[in-house]
């Protein structure tokens, strides 16, 4: 079930959101979800490719399972 938020921004970043909203032809808070998927697509997620590189990558592999052992057994220390 969607969810309302309130967003708080001046009134030149309401101006540029809206400017853009309006020649995409979205609403503003369509925009603004939009936008923000966007952001975290291709900031915080792995594409494709580098999950491809990750999971053939036997070095790596070896080293994130050694570490989950070594959590695991609480061995060593968190920087």
């Amino acid at each position: 079930m969607p969810k309302t938020v309130t967003l708080r921004i001046d009134d030149n970043e309401y101006r540029t959101f809206k400017k853009i909203a309006d020649v995409e032809n979205r609403t503003l808070s369509n925009f603004i979800e939009t936008a923000t998927l966007k952001y975290i697509q291709e900031n915080e997620l792995v594409d494709e490719f580098e999950m491809d590189e990750i999971i053939h990558n036997a070095q790596l592999n070896q080293s994130i399972k050694r570490g989950l052992q070594d959590a695991a057994k609480r061995k060593g220390r968190f920087v």
